[in-house]
């Protein structure tokens, strides 16, 4: 497995753990006793996942015009 690979892997990895974790703390924030901690957690989780989705777009554009050359 090149590194290119193992690069776009562990990154698709790392965003659908985000947003796992990002369901996690927004279930909490709305169960009976949800605290704004927990709103804040969900919020993060979700943008640090979103984040993660478009530099792994940007990535495979950089290796598409790498590939190019």
């Amino acid at each position: 497995m090149s590194l290119k690979v193992f690069h776009l892997v562990f990154v698709t990895a790392a965003s659908a753990l985000a947003f796992g974790c990002s369901a996690w703390g927004l279930k909490a924030y709305f169960s009976a006793d949800g605290q704004v901690a927990d709103l804040a957690f969900g919020l993060g989780s979700l943008a640090t996942g979103a984040g993660l989705l478009l530099y792994e777009r940007y990535f495979l554009k950089k290796l598409k015009k790498m590939d190019d050359l």
